[in-house]
C-alpha cells in the first residue's frame, strides 16, 4: 500500500517546514521507521521516518523548498504499485493550498497525523555493548561509518569523522559522538587562546556587491512574528532590582568542589529561586487569555538559549519548584546542548508559564526582555559584578546582579511584580531558603 511522506507539524506555532536535505533518493529501498528526510521546523532541524516500507517512488519536494504543514512531500510504495492516484491526490492538493502564510494550514490538506511518525530525538542506534571501548570511525570501503544526522553535524562543524570515536553499533559514529567531539574541540580552542585575545579581523571587500540578502530561516521568521505579537499588543512594564549574590557565589563554589562533575551556574540557582518564588506569587505564574486569566498550579520555567547562525529557543525545565539544583543543572545542561544541535522534541519548548533570559555570561550588566506570550511576565539576568558597595557606613567589595522583571500589565501590576522581586531577593540572599 502507497504510503504519503508530509510535511509534520512540529511545534504549536508550526504552519510550513522548509526540506533540508534527502537522505533516501528516487529507487531507495525504504524501511518502517527510517529516517527519509531532514526538515526545518520554525523551532529544531529534524528527521521525518517513513510509516511504511517499499520503494521511494517519488520525491515532489526539493531541497531547500519551504512547504506548508500537511503537503505530501513524497510518495512509499511497492516496486509495481500504481502511485497515479496518490500522485494526483498530492498535484491537487498543490494546487488548492495557497501560498505559505502565517496563518492556519489551508483547507484540504490532510492532518499531518495520518502518515507521519513522531520526530525522533535522535539518530536511533544501538549503544555499543557494555565495557568496550568506544573506536575511531570504522571505515568501509574508504567511507566512514556515521548516521546521517552525525555526517551533517560533522560537516557544520568542521569536524574530521575519522577522528571521531562512534559509541554505535560496529563503531558507528553517531550525534552524540559528534556533540562530544565538539565540546572538546571548542574546550581546547579556549584553553589555548591567550586571555581577552580577540579574533583576526575578516579581508575587506573593497570591491564586489554592496551587500547580500540572507532568506529568513524558519526560525528567525517565527521570532519575528510573536515579537511583533509581543510587543505591540502586550503592555510591557519593567521592574530592576539588585541583589547581593555572594551567598550563592558561596553556594555555587562549595557545590562545584563537592561535585567538580555537577558545575552549578548562577543561572541554575536563579532558576530555582525563580521557582519558589512563583510558588510563593502564584498571581505571577499567570498568563492572560483574552477574556480571562490563568493562574497555572504548576511551574514551568523556560530558559532562553541562543542559537548559532541566529535564533532562539526556550527549553522548559517543567515543575522546577519540586527539582533540587543538580537536577535543575543536569537537565538545563542536557536541554541546552540538544537545543544548540536543533534536536528538542515539541513538548520540551512548549507550555512554559514563566521564563528567564540570562546575557550576564556574555558581560551585560542590565537589559529588559520581551514577554513570550502567553506568558505574563519573563526575568532578564545581568552579570554578577564585583564592585564596591556601602555596607552599614562602610565600604566593601560585593558581588551584584541586576535583574529586570518585564511584566505583562494586564496580569502582573505593579505592586505585585515589585512583591514577587522583594520575595526572590530575599532567596538569592538566602539560598539555604532552596535546601527546605
Amino acid at each position: 500500500m502507497a504510503t504519503r511522506v508530509l510535511m509534520p507539524k512540529g511545534s504549536d506555532t508550526m504552519t510550513e517546514g522548509k526540506v533540508l536535505k534527502w537522505l533516501k533518493q528516487e529507487g531507495d529501498s525504504v524501511l518502517t521507521s527510517e529516517s527519509i528526510l531532514e526538515i526545518e521546523t520554525d523551532k529544531v532541524n529534524m528527521e521525518v521516518e517513513a510509516l511504511g516500507s517499499g520503494i521511494l517512488r517519488k520525491i515532489l519536494v526539493a531541497a531547500g523548498e519551504m512547504v506548508p504543514v500537511g503537503r505530501t512531500l513524497a510518495v512509499v510504495a511497492d516496486p509495481q504499485e500504481d502511485i497515479a492516484g496518490v500522485l494526483a491526490q498530492a498535484a491537487s492538493e498543490s494546487a488548492a493550498t495557497a501560498p505559505p502564510e502565517t496563518g492556519p494550514s489551508s483547507p484540504g490538506v490532510q492532518p499531518v497525523e495520518e502518515k507521519v511518525a513522531a520526530p525522533p530525538a535522535g539518530v536511533a542506534s544501538t549503544p555499543a555493548p557494555a565495557g568496550s571501548a568506544p573506536s575511531m570511525g570504522q571505515a568501509v570501503g574508504g567511507r566512514v561509518l556515521a548516521s546521517p544526522m552525525a555526517r551533517r553535524m560533522a560537516e557544520e562543524k568542521g569536524l574530521d569523522l575519522s577522528r571521531i570515536a562512534g559509541t554505535g553499533p560496529g563503531g558507528r559514529i553517531i550525534r552524540e559522538d559528534v556533540e562530544r567531539a565538539t565540546a572538546d574541540s571548542q574546550r581546547l580552542r579556549k584553553a589555548g587562546a591567550a586571555p581577552g585575545a580577540l579574533p583576526p579581523l575578516p579581508p575587506r571587500a573593497p570591491e564586489g556587491p554592496e551587500f547580500q540578502d540572507e532568506p529568513l530561516s524558519s526560525m528567525r521568521k517565527t521570532i519575528a512574528t510573536r515579537l511583533a505579537q509581543s510587543l505591540g499588543p502586550v503592555p510591557h512594564f519593567y521592574l530592576t532590582i539588585e541583589v547581593d549574590m555572594r551567598r550563592a557565589k558561596e553556594l555555587r563554589e562549595s557545590a562545584n568542589t563537592l561535585d567538580p562533575e555537577l558545575k552549578l551556574t548562577y543561572n541554575d540557582i536563579i532558576v530555582k529561586a525563580c521557582a519558589a518564588a512563583l510558588r510563593l506569587h502564584p498571581e505571577v505564574n499567570a498568563s492572560f487569555r483574552g477574556d480571562a486569566i490563568r493562574r497555572h498550579n504548576r511551574v514551568h520555567i523556560g530558559v532562553a538559549v541562543s542559537i548559532e547562525g541566529g535564533g532562539l529557543i526556550t527549553p522548559v525545565i517543567r515543575d522546577a519548584d519540586g527539582k533540587s539544583l543538580p537536577q535543575i543543572s543536569r537537565e538545563t545542561k542536557e536541554l541546552v546542548a540538544r537545543a544548540r544541535s536543533r534536536k528538542l522534541l515539541p513538548e520540551e519548548y512548549t507550555g512554559a508559564t514563566f521564563s528567564v533570559s540570562n546575557l550576564g555570561m556574555l558581560g551585560i550588566d542590565e537589559f529588559s526582555a520581551v514577554i513570550n506570550p502567553p506568558e505574563g511576565a519573563i526575568l532578564a539576568v545581568g552579570a554578577v559584578v564585583e564592585k564596591p558597595v556601602v555596607v552599614e557606613g562602610r565600604i566593601e567589595i560585593g558581588y551584584r546582579c541586576r535583574l529586570t522583571l518585564s511584566c505583562d500589565h494586564r496580569v502582573v501590576d505593579g505592586a505585585t511584580g515589585a512583591k514577587f522581586l522583594g520575595t526572590f531577593k530575599q532567596i538569592l540572599e538566602n539560598p539555604v531558603y532552596l535546601a527546605f
